[in-house]
C-alpha cells in the first residue's frame, strides 16, 4: 500500500466515525461537556 492510500483510508475511516457519533447523537453530549467544563474554569459552576 502507498503512502497515500493508508492517508485516504484513515480519512474515510475518521469520516465514517464522525458520521457515526452524529447520528447517535454524541455532538450534544460533547457539547454539554464543553460547556460545563468552560464554565468550571471560570467559576460560574
Amino acid at each position: 500500500m502507498k503512502k497515500n492510500q493508508v492517508s485516504m483510508l484513515l480519512l474515510l475511516l475518521g469520516c465514517v466515525c464522525l458520521g457515526a457519533g452524529w447520528l447517535r447523537g454524541e455532538n450534544g453530549v460533547i457539547l454539554a461537556k464543553a460547556i460545563r467544563i468552560c464554565l468550571e474554569c471560570v467559576g460560574i459552576g
